[in-house]
């Protein structure tokens, strides 16, 4: 996830609390979806798919804070 921003995420997770709430918001759900998609922790359809946006939703929230760094401090 954001390999090619790898330096702005490390400054981020540093320095911006809100990035850092998503981030393991993020890692949270992400650990989840894979326990339920293994079957280690057995999830219907419905639950999975919510839980599947709300990953999507925080990965998407990251790459706007990300996209206003590098506007913010172009190189």
């Amino acid at each position: 996830m954001f390999e090619q921003d790898t330096e702005i995420v490390n400054h981020l997770l540093s320095d911006n609390q809100k990035f850092q709430q998503l981030y393991s918001r993020h890692h949270e759900l992400k650990e989840r979806v894979h326990k339920a998609e293994s079957g280690v922790s057995p999830l219907d359809h419905l639950a999975l798919g919510e839980m599947k946006k709300q990953k999507l939703l925080a990965k998407d929230k990251m790459a706007v804070i990300i996209a206003n760094y590098r506007r913010q401090h172009p190189q």
